[in-house]
């Protein structure tokens, strides 16, 4: 143990100036040089350049906040009137398009989850390329897949859905392989040893295990998918997004309150009745 003198030493000191420590034992030795300081220039430089790329100004922050004040003020007094007739309907589209878009994601991506699970799938060459496919799914955002899917379907909620599907096949997937790839394989090898096939070995010993987790992914995507829907009509795949930006464009803040608090409220609900589901899963 080192000296209670050295233990003593300022802060500053013990952190930046290394020095001669004197063991209890009557040995010595020398505390090896902190690497904060060259963290800190890395990450100074690091931001430095971020600030330069990006053009940030804190003085255009601080002269424009009085428009930020004067939008929200706006926002903030929603016109209620509007809710009913206008965004009741592409609402209740979103919601349908997150629905149906996650349970087709979901199911896709369980039997993909095995086939990317190391202590299932044991032929590398397959397992490689599964995984390989749910990155690049993964990697691409749902407002692209919206956009190259409203070009191939022409526009609407179908190319929504489809975008959404995807993005909850990649995000399944990868986490349900991560947790199969936890769990006790002793009752799946049991069943293998007594002759089952891969698909009964599974389903018996290993969908116990993964179902609530399982469930609770499904869930999680479903809440992301509500937020992403409600942007996707701005690339023509249906929803809340194109209301969003036609009265954005005209300048009619009122309504984006009303439709933007009408959305929080709805994802709202849908938080508290997840959290509910979630506690039955437990």
């Amino acid at each position: 143990m080192a000296s209670e003198k050295t233990n003593k030493l300022p802060l500053f000191d013990r952190v930046f100036k290394p020095e001669h420590i004197v063991l209890e034992n009557g040995h010595s030795v020398d505390r090896p040089k902190s690497r904060i300081p060259l963290i800190l220039l890395c990450l100074a430089i690091v931001i430095w350049i971020s600030i330069y790329a990006t053009g940030f100004s804190l003085s255009t922050i601080v002269k424009r906040a009085s428009e930020l004040t004067v939008i929200l003020g706006q926002i903030f007094t929603p016109n209620w009137s509007y809710v009913p007739q206008k965004v009741i309907p592409p609402l209740l589209e979103t919601i349908k398009m997150s629905v149906a878009g996650t349970f087709i994601g979901s199911v896709i991506g369980l039997p993909l989850a095995v086939f990317a699970s190391s202590n299932i799938n044991h032929n590398k060459p397959t397992l490689l390329f599964v995984r390989l496919v749910l990155a690049v799914v993964r990697s691409v955002p749902t407002l692209i897949y919206a956009l190259i899917f409203a070009l191939i379907f022409s526009l609407g909620a179908f190319a929504g859905t489809v975008a959404i599907a995807l993005f909850t096949l990649g995000i399944v997937a990868k986490m349900l392989y991560e947790s199969i790839e936890t769990i006790d394989m002793g009752p799946y090898e049991a069943m293998q040893s007594y002759g089952a096939t891969t698909f009964q070995s599974f389903w018996a010993a290993c969908m116990p295990q993964i179902l609530p987790i399982y469930l609770d992914n499904c869930l999680y995507c479903f809440e992301l998918n509500i937020r992403a829907s409600a942007i996707l009509g701005y690339v023509g795949a249906g929803g809340l997004g194109l209301l969003i930006s036609e009265r954005t464009g005209l300048r009619m803040y009122h309504d984006v309150g009303a439709i933007l608090l009408t959305l929080f409220l709805v994802v709202w609900v849908i938080d508290l009745f997840s959290d509910y589901l979630r506690s039955k899963l437990v």
